[in-house]
């Protein structure tokens, strides 16, 4: 443990709160069953830490949090990722906390936090040789692998929105296209259209049936995301991919091949499902700006520059 002998900090407090009640109405607050899950696993770590040093939840101040984020990179050895949603989450608690006259300011305004270095140089997709053989291995296994492949790498789709879709939500007609139906992260109600490639595949996925998971696993129950992932490592052993690949490589390949041929930042960040375009840019272009796309070309064209 670290050798840190926690401040004593007088706080007011609600008297009586039930903390694992609070901190249980808080995470209802999200819909989706994978993100109570996160929230409810980082509730735990720094619950459990605070419990350690006799420390009430509620009277945590900047300087306790700090400390936490050092246990967190040394001790546990987290990621820089996972130290920044950890504390992210704290922050929406102890905001709500606030906003309850539980605590009289939020301990995470200010915490300082790792700086997150990102690294540009891994191959976070596949290239565009790797995905094609990576389909034609999937074209060659089942109906079900294929139609995840191209799910995830034509239309970008997370894998939890794969694997939640049904036949109905895989065969809704809008404006004349075929769609998928599902609620992405955030809970928003949203549909992303399919390519008459990804049609076919998903045609042979639903073989006629009407109702049920368009994605299936051996014993006909519904593909998890752990199924997804072991189907994505199979295809791509075989492929000759020889490095880890995961279900979301496909959605990183879907969003690099869509930057590299040229649409526009903006219309890619809502392919995606992203709220801001800020954070395609950041964690999916790993190559940085296309030179055919760089603004020093449009200029060009609009200077008259005597030539030589």
């Amino acid at each position: 443990m670290l050798n840190a002998t926690l401040p004593t900090i007088n706080a007011t407090t609600l008297d009586g709160i039930d903390r694992e009640f609070y901190a249980d109405s808080f995470i209802r607050r999200w819909d989706s069953e994978n993100t109570r899950a996160t929230y409810r696993d980082d509730l735990k770590v720094f619950f459990g830490w605070c419990d350690g040093h006799g420390l009430d939840v509620f009277a945590a101040h900047r300087t306790h949090l700090e400390i936490f984020v050092r246990y967190l990179a040394e001790e546990r050895g987290n990621a820089i990722s996972t130290i920044h949603h950890r504390m992210a989450t704290l922050r929406q608690f102890y905001e709500l906390a606030l906003d309850d006259d539980l605590v009289r300011k939020n301990p995470c305004r200010l915490v300082k936090l790792p700086r997150i270095q990102i690294d540009n140089t891994r191959a976070k997709s596949l290239t565009a040789r790797e995905f094609d053989r990576l389909v034609d291995v999937a074209a060659a296994s089942t109906p079900t692998d294929y139609a995840l492949t191209l799910v995830m790498g034509i239309c970008g789709l997370r894998v939890s929105a794969a694997c939640s879709l049904d036949v109905e939500t895989s065969t809704v007609v809008e404006q004349a296209h075929r769609v998928f139906l599902f609620t992405q992260k955030g809970g928003q109600v949203t549909t992303v259209p399919q390519p008459p490639m990804v049609i076919q595949a998903v045609d042979r996925a639903i073989d006629g049936r009407t109702t049920g998971p368009l994605l299936r696993r051996r014993d006909g129950s519904r593909m998890t995301r752990s199924s997804a992932a072991r189907v994505v490592k199979r295809l791509a052993k075989k492929a000759g991919i020889n490095r880890s690949i995961s279900p979301h490589t496909l959605r990183h390949t879907f969003c690099e091949a869509s930057l590299n041929a040229n649409v526009p930042l903006e219309i890619v960040a809502k392919s995606m499902g992203h709220k801001d375009s800020s954070t395609t840019y950041r964690h999916y272009s790993r190559r940085g700006l296309p030179s055919n796309m760089h603004s020093s070309y449009v200029v060009a064209g609009k200077m008259l520059v005597p030539s030589f």
